[in-house]
């Protein structure tokens, strides 16, 4: 009999506005019985009928809504849910010299917790609930027959798949995978390794404020803190005199550089170090630049770490902002919904209050139009970007 989840009186506001995670701690019952990962149907306390999704009793968020009315959990769901967010990526992207971006963005493109990313002619997979992992078959083939890929890969290697009670895994899901694919970018060549690269193998969603900092960067000395693999690095150097890329993993720099030179850029140097200690250091040395790019990875993960990730995230901006020459500017992130868009900028207004300098607003950012958020649900909307001129 299939699992029917019974909600606590007044716990469906949320998901009647259209929120579609259901937490362990709002159901008042469950009835029925039936195997883990199952589809479940939930309802208000009076009866009402709220939605459909995958259940994991392993898991603090039991239901991941996605059926609203009558339709049925199947491959011709999956194939059309694909297809529509495609539909979406060849609008927003039309005319752009871009072949990687985010095909599928999970709740927000209507499968929950599966996110497929776009690197030329190869796809990655990442599934990240019990009952998409169980049916990640329906995806694979909805990919085969839709594109017709020279192969699908499936990352498995997030701590997250771990609450759900799934091993880290990850392989040829189909077709060939080669070590590295050669993709485009806002018109630059680009190396993904997308069997060892960070998440899928690059950070799709700051394409667009990638291509964004090329203006404040003509004829200056950039510096690009955080770098990974270089995309940042190689639409500075596209105006820029020089660019320094600083990361502490070897392996990112060694991606910088290969990138730097699929471009055929002499003008990016890449330097191993802890940012943190190298903007003191670079400071204490006389080193001012033209624009620097700050794009840490998240520094809370959790609302009990924003405390201290406040903390983190005024240090190092007061730091950037010593070193920015009187004029120039600084793009500025945050990739953490926990750090609000008005926590960030309150945060930026401290860092440029006890540097001693005037920071202006240029623009204010988002993630890229390929990982697009629900308005019903915060967790959907991450990234920050502010660019400033500092003075």
């Amino acid at each position: 009999m299939p699992y029917t989840v019974i909600l606590k009186k007044g716990e469906e506001r949320r998901l009647l506005a259209g929120h579609g995670w259901v937490y362990a701690n709002e159901a008042a019952r469950i009835d029925g019985k039936d195997k883990n990962g199952a589809l479940a149907e939930v309802r208000a306390s009076d009866g009402r009928f709220i939605g459909k999704g995958y259940i994991n009793h392993l898991s603090k968020i039991l239901v991941r809504i996605f059926l609203r009315g009558d339709e049925e959990d199947g491959e011709e769901l999956y194939e059309a849910r694909i297809a529509e967010a495609a539909k979406l990526r060849g609008r927003v992207f039309a005319g752009q010299d871009t072949d990687c971006y985010r095909l599928l963005f999970a709740e927000a493109d209507g499968l929950p917790a599966l996110i497929v990313d776009r690197y030329a002619d190869v796809f990655v997979l990442q599934c990240l609930s019990l009952g998409v992992a169980q049916r990640k078959t329906w995806a694979v083939n909805a990919l085969v027959k839709l594109f017709s890929p020279r192969g699908i890969y499936e990352r498995g290697d997030g701590a997250v798949r771990q609450k759900e009670g799934l091993p880290l895994e990850s392989g040829v899901l189909y077709g060939e995978v080669p070590d590295e694919v050669i993709v485009r970018e806002n018109g630059l060549l680009m190396a993904v390794d997308v069997k060892r690269g960070q998440k899928t193998g690059y950070f799709l969603d700051q394409k667009e404020n990638r291509f964004a900092v090329r203006r404040y960067c003509r004829g200056e000395s950039v510096l690009d803190c955080f770098c990974n693999s270089g995309g940042f690095s190689l639409n500075a150097a596209t105006q820029a005199k020089e660019v320094t890329a600083l990361d502490i993993s070897p392996l990112a720099l060694e991606n910088v550089r290969r990138n730097a030179q699929l471009n055929g850029f002499t003008n990016i140097k890449t330097e191993q170090c802890d940012v943190f200690d190298r903007l003191r250091s670079l400071r204490a040395e006389g080193k001012r630049y033209g624009c620097i790019v700050l794009d840490p990875p998240a520094f809370c993960k959790s609302a009990a770490e924003v405390k201290d990730a406040k903390r983190g995230y005024k240090d190092i901006n007061i730091a950037a902002m010593k070193l920015v020459e009187r004029g120039g500017f600084l793009v500025t992130c945050s990739c953490s919904h926990y750090m609000t868009l008005p926590l960030f900028e309150s945060v930026l207004a401290e860092a440029a209050k006890e540097s001693g300098r005037t920071a202006k607003v240029l623009e204010v950012r988002v993630q890229a139009p390929d990982h697009p958020a629900l308005l019903a649900a915060e967790e959907t909307s991450y990234l920050k970007v502010f660019i400033l001129q500092i003075k």
